[in-house]
């Protein structure tokens, strides 16, 4: 029963990581988003501003995630084009949910808003521990049978 509630407890924290991480990165997405739009010096546009701040949030969401989330010893070069694969499908996601959702079965925009809100956490967080750093420390993963 220890050994149950120790995994149960590990996936909580693990779990609990990643939602700060991931909050932290949106929190300095949305900062920058609008930092880089009322920037003058630089002028960039909405759209430009939006994708600059994303890049950096995304370069934030690896490091963090690597070091803090799931604590990774992977080296770089596999890890990071894999969380980059990673990042462009979830904004493909994010991008034809509303596409299907709103356009082809007519349904209210907050249910692509939604699905996409908790598909692609859910999604990231089984692929980042399963694929994109899983050649991190066995002792830091817990059981990965389960």
């Amino acid at each position: 029963m220890s050994e149950e509630r120790s995994t149960v407890g590990a996936g909580l924290k693990l779990l609990a990581r990643f939602g700060l991480v991931g909050i932290a990165a949106t929190i300095l997405y949305a900062a920058l988003a609008i930092a880089f739009a009322k920037w003058d010096r630089i002028g960039f546009s909405p759209v430009q501003a939006s994708l600059a701040a994303y890049a950096a949030a995304a370069l934030f969401s690896y490091l963090a995630h690597k070091s803090v989330t799931f604590m990774s010893s992977g080296s770089h070069r596999s890890e990071a084009p894999r969380f980059v694969l990673l990042t462009v499908t979830g904004f493909a996601v994010a991008y034809t949910a509303p596409v299907l959702l709103t356009g082809k079965l007519d349904l209210p925009p907050i249910i692509a808003v939604v699905v996409t809100c908790l598909l692609i956490p859910a999604v990231n967080l089984l692929v980042l521990d399963r694929w994109v750093f899983a050649d991190q420390r066995p002792d830091q993963r817990g059981d990965r049978s389960a």
